[in-house]
């Protein structure tokens, strides 16, 4: 089984637009149209099983759509051959973080997607400490977008720094911290946080990490601890797949990172 853990999708009436702002923000070009057609045409293709759909919740009036959404994809694939499964979102400054953690929980999403640079909170944030807190306790996965987001290349609230304080003062379990442990700060992810008690993706780093930083990290983090992931519709699935294959890594460590790391997660069954 192979698992993208880290992908995003947009409903159809507002893809186009949403896709174009985001390329214009952050001067990239997306490999599909962000529109869920379009992901399991790229999962059918590339061989990927399960697509896991991680929403931002960028305002906290925009909770309820969200998750919602996010709940009828779930049940929409339920029993599909290739399946999409999405997370839940939401937004440190909610008012009541405990109920809309439960929600999340009582509508069967699996994990949260929290995202420093777009909901505009450093991630040492007290608000995003206890987030990450109950949700642990719920049970639920966080992922968490780390280091240089490309659209904000100038102002990073997803600090190694940051980090540490974070898994320093809350050990959150079940936390997988997003492109690889921090995007564009890979010498000090490297130095600091592998090794420790949180997963690490693969999302939109082929072509930016050095073979050999990205095999370091791997050797002193573990591979039971690293999960395939692209980013798409910002990375391709396929191409992503072809470039891990290619390096010099374990057929097991391949193994337990493009699915059997993520099937443990999640609890899922073979």
């Amino acid at each position: 089984m192979i698992i993208d853990f880290h992908t995003h999708i947009f409903p159809d009436k507002i893809a186009a637009r949403t896709i174009e702002k985001l390329e214009n923000i952050a001067n990239v070009r997306a490999f599909t149209d962000g529109k869920e057609a379009s992901l399991t045409a790229s999962m059918e293709e590339a061989g990927v099983d399960i697509s896991i759909v991680l929403p931002v919740v960028t305002r906290p009036e925009q909770f309820d759509t969200i998750n919602d959404f996010a709940a009828r994809l779930n049940e929409k694939y339920q029993d599909s051959n290739y399946r999409l499964l999405s997370f839940g979102g939401i937004h440190p400054d909610t008012l009541n973080y405990k109920r809309e953690l439960r929600v999340i929980r009582d509508l069967g999403l699996q994990g949260i997607k929290l995202h420093p640079d777009y909901q505009d909170t450093y991630f040492d944030d007290i608000k995003y400490m206890r987030i990450l807190d109950y949700a642990a306790e719920l049970g639920l996965i966080s992922v968490v977008h780390a280091g240089v987001d490309i659209g904000f290349p100038n102002h990073v609230r997803c600090s190694t720094e940051r980090i540490c304080k974070v898994i320093e003062t809350v050990a959150p379990e079940r936390m997988v911290l997003a492109h690889y442990g921090g995007f564009g700060l890979w010498d000090e992810v490297a130095e600091w946080i592998a090794g420790g008690n949180v997963y690490l993706d693969t999302a939109y780093i082929f072509g930016f990490i050095e073979d050999s930083t990205f095999l370091q990290i791997l050797q002193k983090h573990g591979a039971d601890k690293i999960l395939f992931a692209t980013d798409s519709p910002w990375s391709g699935q396929k191409e992503s797949l072809e470039y891990l294959r290619n390096l010099p890594m374990d057929s097991s460590d391949l193994n337990q990172i493009l699915g059997q790391n993520a099937q443990k997660l999640l609890q899922l069954s073979t």
